[in-house]
């Protein structure tokens, strides 16, 4: 009888352990469910977004105020289109706000950052952001500054 009390105490902690490393994971990866608050989408367009995905954080000076929903490729303009949720708690946007692809340390994760500019007209659902600033991408750096080295 005593060991059929420690082995389900032994079950129920190692379950518990197993359901906290699943809830830390989800919240981590970004994959756990949003809250009910209400939210207006917005799409930006840029050259190229280098290894931006789905569900990346969007933020304005370091707070996350929505995510990024969708992703598109325009072949009349050869561009890609990035579709925005933001939080109706963030309506303070404005017309000509700026996005651009930022990077998360010098090798993590690509997010977008948001600037609002001085536009008196906020931004409001299904408006497109034109002024961007496409990603960085280190290979393309990395191969100028050879170029240029062999060029000397």
């Amino acid at each position: 009888m005593y060991h059929r009390s420690l082995e389900l105490t032994v079950g129920v902690f190692v379950l518990l352990g197993a359901l906290a490393l699943g809830f830390l994971a989800l919240e981590v990866s970004g994959l756990a469910p949003q809250q009910a608050d209400g939210s207006y989408r917005v799409s930006a367009r840029f050259e190229n977004i280098a290894g931006l995905t789905a569900r990346a954080k969007v933020s304005a000076a370091g707070v996350t105020v929505g995510r990024v929903v969708g992703i598109r490729y325009d072949s009349g303009t050869a561009a890609a289109f990035v579709d925005l949720e933001i939080s109706d708690r963030y309506r303070d946007f404005s017309k000509d706000t700026t996005a651009a692809i930022l990077t998360a340390g010098l090798l993590g994760e690509k997010y977008i950052g948001l600037s609002t500019g001085g536009d008196p007209d906020p931004l409001s659902d299904g408006d497109v952001i034109f002024d961007t600033q496409s990603a960085v991408v280190l290979e393309e750096l990395i191969g100028k500054f050879l170029l240029n080295m062999s060029a000397n």
